[in-house]
């Protein structure tokens, strides 16, 4: 399993385009340096009135497909 940390803050306004699938996609800098892209579909969860906003733990497989995303703080 790999695992990627990352800190996201994207406003409500923001988090509207990926929830109602303007893009399909989101890319992050991890913690290393390195970009990594995902479905915006899962974000989704962790919209709030605010937006999204914390520490996130992004885990795939070792072929790099999606496990899960967790906010870890």
């Amino acid at each position: 399993m790999i695992e990627y940390y990352f800190t996201l803050r994207l406003s409500y306004n923001e988090c509207l385009d990926y929830y109602h699938g303007r893009f399909s996609s989101l890319q992050v800098v991890e913690d290393g340096g390195k970009t990594i892209r995902f479905a915006a579909t899962h974000l989704r969860p962790f919209i709030s009135s605010l937006g999204v906003r914390g520490r996130f733990r992004l885990l795939l497989t070792p072929e790099n497909k999606f496990i899960r995303l967790e906010r870890v703080a």
